[in-house]
């Protein structure tokens, strides 16, 4: 069963209290497909310049990412980005943003993509979003991404947007703004009536919470001694999460709790390094090893409940 994302394609450059790096390989489809390769094939439609060097390309094609579906406009610059952390790593400022040939990308599916079984929509805006979506012959599971400027720009058609995919991931922060709920529980249920079936709302360090038909389930991020760069870590999350899907090619609560598990791990991994250093040295042995020490951090085991009689 495949696995499409679309999003941007990008050059970074980052500023953190430890250090900084020029012109890394970063972008939403860039940092999910890495993170989704990890477990299974990644069909990739994106946007570049010819300033795109080929071994950024082949380093794609290596990962197992089909970069068929991604567009090389020639004489274009490729969309560059700059931003710098402040000491937290929670807080970062945009320095300068330059769409370049992102500016107008309207996504063109491959017809080889266009039976796929799962699908994620990388944050953009929503009418360009509608229209993947209106590409696909399939019915594949489709999980969308946002963002605040979505939110205020286009609200009213990223809202019908939700009532046509099944899953929706997004921060706390853009939760309370979709709503205009100060409650993140009351956030999510409403979201949820806007149709998807799933709302996954990341709290960063604070972990993910699945809003569901049956309720909420909360699960904790990873404990870091050491973030090095966060960038693309929600993309990197949601990478993780829909690359289990795929693998298990099942999408039922327990399916989605094992993935939000597992995008947890990916996110992990992504901030361990600059750019998508930390993501390109998670091999099969580190990923297991990190993801059974997060599975047994949830374990409590069979305890006895100490509550008084009376």
């Amino acid at each position: 069963m495949s696995l499409v994302v679309v999003g941007s394609v990008a050059f970074d450059s980052i500023e953190t209290p430890d250090g900084s790096v020029q012109n890394a390989l970063g972008g939403s489809a860039v940092h999910f497909s890495l993170a989704a390769s990890l477990f299974g094939p990644v069909q990739l439609v994106g946007v570049v310049g010819e300033d795109f060097p080929e071994d950024r390309h082949q380093l794609l094609r290596n990962r197992g990412i089909c970069t068929a579906g991604l567009e090389v406009i020639p004489g274009g610059e490729t969309f560059r980005w700059s931003g710098k952390y402040f000491d937290d790593m929670d807080q970062r400022e945009t320095l300068t943003c330059d769409l370049n040939v992102f500016e107008k990308f309207k996504p063109e599916i491959p017809a080889a993509y266009r039976d796929t079984g799962f699908l994620f929509l990388g944050n953009g805006a929503p009418v360009t979003q509608s229209s993947v979506l209106n590409q696909m012959n399939s019915a594949p599971f489709t999980m969308v991404d946002t963002m605040n400027f979505w939110i205020h720009q286009d609200r009213s058609e990223l809202v019908e947007l939700l009532g046509k995919v099944d899953a929706l991931v997004l921060n706390d922060e853009e939760a309370y703004l979709l709503t205009q709920e100060k409650n993140l529980v009351r956030a999510g249920r409403k979201i949820r009536e806007m149709g998807p079936r799933f709302v996954i709302a990341k709290k960063g360090q604070h972990g993910a919470t699945i809003f569901h038909e049956d309720g909420e389930m909360a699960l904790p991020a990873l404990p870091l001694a050491d973030v090095v760069d966060p960038t693309g870590a929600g993309d990197s999350f949601a990478g993780g999460l829909m690359g289990s899907l795929q693998r298990s090619n099942r999408t039922d609560l327990e399916a989605i709790k094992v993935a939000v598990a597992w995008g947890t791990i990916t996110a992990s991994f992504c901030c361990g390094g600059y750019g998508v250093d930390g993501i390109l040295e998670a091999d099969r042995s580190a990923l297991r090893e990190r993801f059974d020490h997060y599975r047994k951090m949830l374990d409590l085991g069979s305890v006895e409940i100490p509550l008084a009689s009376h």
